[in-house]
């Protein structure tokens, strides 16, 4: 408990303790208010404060002001009615602020238990950064003053503070609190590192990359901070539905107390004030909206913060709403139903390319497989060419490129390197010009590229305008995948799409082995977002579709899909900042979880409506006619909150597939 809390805590003990107290104490007429003031001032200061406040500034019909109303006026007929010679029942007034003050308290709890399970992510906050001096000395700064390219030391058991390249050094890092696996990852020299990871073994030296405001802890932290800003339909609804809930049922309230006493006198019959009064007192406790108006923030709050500790940052509860009414789900193919780690399967030279590669255009490679001399030396040629055109782009097919020729590039020899989106590149390597991509990039030189063979992805080569060859590349199915569009299916997903820009027979291999139940393959980024356009045009008005990415390439159609699901931990920026929805782990079962998360949450805020509008529909009929008295008010009040705010709790209880927690 904070000390806010406690401080609520000790004042709810020592005026249950009073109230036990009184009842021995002999006590009439104004004794006896006096001494019940003290424990209804000691409970409700805060609330009567409020509710002044409230009045002060216009803002009259909250809860606040229903709870002074009520109990001031229930402490205020305690005292006629003693005047008048008859029993007071000050104790009423005393516990319903009394038992309204509890489920403050226990919904204050509740909240600080959901804020605390993503707290566990925001303690991935870094409190500084080791710079090291020209002695050797460490010297911690604040992260924000590490300039992009210094050099930082994580020592073990500290966090790494900013993204970065190790440069010297290996360990073992905790990655659990941003992707919720236990599972450490291994790193090592040139590997790359992000920002809120904890360092549990060697020492490291690394190269940030980054500005602290640029880095993943720094992204993530504004994601979870700003979710409560995008509140869900269901919750706008429900704060449309107090603001004219409340003065509604004050009026009525208004109404019960006076009509009626005012026909009996018209009748000519007692008034019968006070019974009216006190029905009416009842009626409006009965009333107040608090198990809606805090179990529905509640319920979303806890499915995010489930949601958060399974590595899925959902951006708000609006999104984790309509993630729950998705039955299209739509994926990119490479990174994120497949690893995004290419390795080449095969080099085929073009019978054109030999006297080019023997004629200096680059230092042939020695041959490192067995064969003879000049094929390796051709292939060794025609794989540094494409090398060299993709030397300067991250992309994981450049990557495999790269890894696969082995050699040092000397990018002095390279210039003029074009990148046309969705085709390829395009450079002067060693004064000849080279293009490296699909065979759209080839129709566009006017090239006529040969047939391929096998299954991958095909890198066309082509040096001066003749055609070189390709080299076949190959991506892996992530292992996680099938399971997942199985999953999915089984959770009442209508259809599975993969759309990538591979050509179709790697495209329908991998369709094959995930089982998706449609494929579209060598799309451009336009056409991703023409062929998800198709798709919402097909679904109906309720349903939602939701795209998965990971690529630059994919931010378009992320921002166009009815939700945008982001991979994390591999995926770019720009996908990350368009995406809706971010699994840290870069594991597309988590999207499986995701929806179970939301389907869950939606149950139960529907759940709480339902049974908060209905109990307090029977309780305010009866007060109406004076069968609930003020002890069910409060129940009808207090007790759905509680009652509301333990169901909304269970948001952050979350299961896999087989009910082990997680």
């Amino acid at each position: 408990m904070t000390k806010k809390q406690k401080k609520v805590l000790y004042r709810i003990i020592a005026a249950a303790i009073l109230m036990l107290v009184l009842p021995f104490i002999p006590a009439e007429g104004w004794l006896k208010f006096a001494l019940y003031l003290v424990p209804y001032l000691i409970i409700g200061h805060d609330i009567l404060r409020k509710a002044a406040l409230g009045i002060f500034h216009r803002e009259i019909f909250d809860e606040n002001f229903l709870m002074a109303v009520a109990t001031v006026g229930a402490m205020l007929l305690g005292l006629y009615s003693e005047a008048n010679g008859m029993e007071g029942e000050f104790a009423e007034g005393v516990a319903v602020m009394l038992f309204y003050q509890i489920g403050e308290l226990f919904q204050a709890v509740a909240v600080g238990k959901s804020r605390r399970n993503i707290s566990a992510l925001m303690d991935i906050r870094p409190d500084y950064a080791n710079i090291e001096d020209a002695d050797g000395n460490l010297e911690q700064v604040d992260p924000d003053e590490v300039a992009v390219g210094s050099i930082i030391v994580v020592q073990p058991g500290e966090k790494i503070p900013i993204d970065g390249i190790v440069t010297e050094g290996s360990s073992t890092l905790n990655t659990s609190a941003l992707t919720g696996e236990s599972l450490p990852r291994e790193v090592g020299t040139g590997g790359e590192v992000i920002s809120g990871c904890v360092n549990l073994s060697g020492l490291l030296r690394i190269r940030t990359t980054r500005e602290f405001g640029e880095s993943t802890v720094s992204k993530i932290l504004d994601l979870v901070e700003n979710s409560s800003m995008k509140k869900a339909r269901t919750e706008n609804f429900i704060t449309k539905f107090a603001r004219y809930y409340t003065p509604a049922v004050c009026c009525s309230a208004l109404a019960l107390a006076i009509i009626p006493s005012a026909v009996n006198l018209i009748a000519g019959n007692p008034a019968g004030w006070s019974t009216w009064i006190i029905r009416a007192l009842t009626f409006l406790v009965i009333s107040c909206p608090c198990a809606l108006v805090i179990s529905i923030p509640l319920s979303f709050f806890g499915g995010i913060g489930g949601a958060s500790s399974c590595g899925i940052l959902v951006k708000g509860s609006n999104y984790l709403e309509a993630l729950a009414r998705t039955k299209y789900v739509v994926f990119d193919k490479t990174g994120t139903l497949t690893k995004g780690v290419f390795e080449v399967t095969e080099v085929h030279a073009a019978p054109e390319f030999e006297k080019i590669a023997h004629g200096g255009l680059l230092e042939l490679p020695k041959p490192e497989k067995a064969g003879t001399e000049e094929t390796a030396d051709v292939k060794g040629a025609l794989l540094g060419l494409a090398a060299c055109a993709e030397s300067y782009s991250n992309h994981p097919i450049s990557k495999s490129l790269k890894e696969a020729y082995g050699q040092e590039i000397d990018k002095a020899k390279v210039s003029d390197i074009e990148e046309i989106g969705g085709q390829g590149v395009t450079a002067l390597v060693n004064g000849h010009t080279v293009a490296a991509g699909n065979f759209r990039l080839m129709n566009r030189l006017g090239i006529t590229p040969e047939k391929d063979t096998g299954v991958g992805t095909v890198i066309h080569i082509a040096v001066d305008g003749i055609y070189a060859g390709y080299i076949l590349i190959s991506d892996v199915v992530k292992e996680q995948s099938a399971e997942a569009i199985a999953a999915l299916k089984a959770a009442g997903i209508k259809k599975t799409v993969m759309l990538t820009g591979d050509n179709r027979k790697t495209a329908a291999h991998a369709a094959a082995l995930l089982g998706v139940d449609e494929y579209k393959s060598e799309l451009l980024p336009a056409d991703k977002v023409d062929a998800v356009e198709a798709l919402l045009a097909q679904k109906g008005k309720k349903e939602n579709l939701a795209f998965v990415g990971d690529g630059i390439n994919d931010a378009p159609v992320l921002s166009r899909a009815d939700i945008g699901v982001a991979m994390g931990a591999l995926g770019s920026d720009a996908a990350i900042e368009a995406a809706d929805i971010v699994l840290m782990d870069d594991n597309p079962m988590k999207l499986a979880l995701a929806m179970r998360i939301s389907r869950k949450c939606l149950r139960i805020v529907y759940e709480n409506i339902v049974f908060a509008l209905a109990v307090k529909a029977i309780c305010l009929v009866l007060g109406a006619f004076g069968i609930a008295n003020m002890w069910i008010a409060i129940f009808a009040d207090v007790g759905v909150m509680v009652l509301a705010v333990l169901n909304a709790i269970r948001c952050l209880r979350v299961s896999d597939e087989t009910g082990r927690r997680v």
